[in-house]
């Protein structure tokens, strides 16, 4: 037993032993799936900020969420890439809170997000007429701050918490560093009481951000049932959203129930794909359902196809 494993710096991570004979194709597949998710959240951030047309409240939140995305994926993929290509998988003691704090608060803003583009969505269908005053350049700015900072200033709460803790062992049995598999290496249980409290409010928080974003999609469905054109509405800019927050909300309880049941039976394959789905799926999907759904983005897309075959 090893006595604070912070004082060591170090931590092995373990995920990849059982598949190192497939690393140059495993390699490969990833460098792929990271330049994909690069390329098409760049591209869909790139046009949002070159056409003025999409200054809207809308897209700029779309802006957000692939800015987020990139945020999430850059603190997974060239690790594991590396990790890839080396015998030894080892990552420093500060190295793992800072990725452990990137993994946590990239999901908890992509939460954010989507509860601030509900909001967007309720007030543009629900009450037209004080839409442009309520979702001003002001409030903007303060609910996309509010979606960033705050999961950064909660999840960095967390992660102070779990760097005063005594380690027993250097091991983690994952990918990439979360915060609940370090807190469990705590020598001594009774030590990670207040870590335990601050982890169930954050859970609580975000809870009631899926309420939230669940309450606002309620009144939508509602006020569009009637309207012929508010119906036309929801299915050009909600149906993406909800097909963001489903994906996310598959994805992210997978993991949690991947962390708190895990299995031994299942093949260690299959348990990394469920713990990195979210860090796959989320960032190759979502720009994909708007770039295909929303009509601007859309049309924007398909001329410059266009104007680069002419």
């Amino acid at each position: 037993m090893m006595h604070n494993v912070s004082h060591g710096r170090l931590f092995f991570l373990s995920g990849l032993s059982e598949t190192m004979n497939y690393r140059v194709a495993l390699f490969s597949l990833t460098l792929l799936c990271y330049c994909f998710i690069v390329l098409v959240n760049v591209a869909l951030i790139v046009i949002i900020i070159l056409d003025k047309n999409m200054h809207e409240p809308m897209y700029i939140l779309l802006c957000t969420f692939c800015m987020n995305g990139l945020y999430g994926t850059t603190g997974f993929y060239p690790k594991i890439l590396w990790d890839l290509l080396s015998p030894v998988h080892v990552i420093s003691y500060t190295g793992c809170l800072v990725q452990a704090l990137v993994m946590y608060s990239f999901a908890c803003s992509d939460l954010s997000i989507l509860a601030v583009m509900a909001y967007d969505r309720y007030v543009a269908i629900c009450r037209p007429l004080v839409y442009h005053s309520t979702m001003s350049k002001q409030r903007l700015l303060l609910l996309v701050c509010f979606s960033w900072v705050t999961p950064f200033c909660i999840i960095g709460t967390n992660i102070i918490l779990t760097s005063t803790l005594k380690l027993c062992s250097p091991y983690i049995d994952r990918l990439f560093c979360v915060n609940w598999v370090i807190v469990k290496l705590a020598c001594f249980p009774a030590d990670t009481f207040i870590n335990n409290i601050v982890a169930y409010i954050t859970i609580i928080i975000y809870v009631f951000h899926g309420f939230f974003i669940l309450w606002s999609y309620v009144y939508v469905i509602k006020t569009c049932v009637n309207s012929l054109e508010n119906r036309a509405k929801f299915m050009q800019t909600c149906v993406p959203h909800l097909a963001s927050l489903l994906i996310f909300l598959v994805t992210i309880l997978f993991d949690l129930m991947n962390m708190r049941f895990r299995s031994n039976n299942l093949p260690q394959t299959l348990q990394n794909f469920v713990a990195i789905e979210f860090l796959i799926i989320s960032p190759v999907v979502n720009p994909l359902i708007y770039g295909f759904k929303l009509t601007k983005i859309r049309n924007r897309i398909l001329g410059g196809i266009t104007f680069k075959i002419k």
